[in-house]
């Protein structure tokens, strides 16, 4: 892919220029023939390059360059391979959304995001029967070989790793194939977030899937890089199932993300359950506290479950029900279980 080395110093600069959208990352490197001729534009050239205008952008030239080649150690010392938007093996799903990642870097196995995929998200406040629900979900999809994509955190994201993994681990000792797990990083994929889960992560690499992340290697997590990267668990996947999830929780970020893609969304009758319904209270609670002092906006209490599914979204119980509702006409699973509901 990479003629020589300041090729791809040149490739990892654009990548990392942070106000320019995919779009113009494509156009500036286009029009550029050497990191050099990089490293001496200013704000102005860029903005006559892109045609936009930027409004505080900040841009040094000389500092890009050393921050890919910082970059560049880092992919060499952890093994890290960058996927650029133009290789066949980028992510077929992930290349249809408006504002795709420029560049995707990853350790391990990424061919598993060329099969067939899931995402499963969740509150990081799950319940016991969460817990296994998320787990026994993940662990048939990647038995039916399906990988599972979701984002590392703690609680359902961690449950839903370690769920393939075992059904990973499982098929290996029978020598047979298995779907695997990858998990999208807030960070750059040389860290792990959070720290716990390193472990986890090493088993996700273990046994054929992998971490990824649209950021450069280096690159801290903030908590605004988390709403980000749920972009793209959404895109990864035909379907994003949604195992519980209280009212403003980034796994309904992730699931309006899939609905912007024109992707499946489904919940888990987990997320419904008294548990969930309490923690859901006090999650409430707290954020009705918070939009009192200003903390936070009143829309954040008003993203429910309970919205998804009045709108439609049909409620599964484990993963072979979730096979039977991809498989029927749409709207079809919504109705059932409204008319069941009325019943009880």
């Amino acid at each position: 892919m990479y003629s020589d080395q300041k090729d791809m110093l040149l490739t990892l600069c654009v990548a990392s220029v942070s106000f320019l959208s995919f779009k113009e990352k494509s156009i500036l490197l286009n029009n550029l023939d050497s990191l050099s001729a990089l490293a001496v534009l200013s704000i102005h050239d860029i903005s006559q390059i892109v045609g936009r205008k930027f409004r505080n952008a900040q841009w040094d030239g000389t500092h890009a360059v050393r921050e890919a080649e910082k970059s560049a150690r880092i992919l060499d010392a952890f093994g890290i391979t960058m996927l650029l938007h133009t290789q066949s093996a980028y992510p077929a799903l992930l290349r249809e959304i408006v504002n795709p990642p420029f560049a995707l870097f990853y350790r391990g196995n990424a061919s598993c995001l060329g099969s067939s995929t899931v995402s499963v998200v969740g509150t990081r406040r799950m319940t016991v029967q969460g817990k296994q629900a998320v787990f026994s979900f993940a662990r048939d999809a990647a038995r039916d070989g399906v990988t599972v994509v979701s984002g590392l955190a703690n609680g359902i994201d961690g449950e839903a790793h370690a769920g393939a993994v075992e059904a990973c681990f499982d098929a290996m000792e029978a020598g047979r194939e298995s779907g695997k797990t990858c998990a999208i990083l807030p960070c750059g994929c040389d860290m792990v977030v959070p720290a716990r889960h390193k472990r986890l992560a090493e088993k996700i690499i273990k046994t054929g899937g992998c971490l990824a992340s649209e950021y450069l290697p280096g690159t801290p997590s903030e908590s605004w890089r988390f709403v980000h990267r749920n972009r793209i668990i959404a895109a990864l996947s035909p379907a994003t199932v949604v195992i519980e999830a209280p009212p403003g929780s980034g796994a309904l970020h992730t699931a309006q993300f899939a609905l912007d893609y024109n992707r499946d969304v489904l919940f888990h009758e987990s997320a419904f359950s008294e548990r969930a319904a309490a923690v859901a209270e006090c999650v409430k609670q707290k954020l009705e506290s918070d939009i009192a002092l200003g903390k936070v906006s009143k829309s954040k209490i008003e993203n429910t479950i309970e919205r998804y599914r009045s709108d439609g979204a049909p409620v599964i119980k484990d993963y072979d029900d979730y096979c039977r509702c991809r498989a029927e006409l749409p709207g079809m699973r919504s109705s059932k279980t409204i008319a069941q509901e009325q019943l009880f």
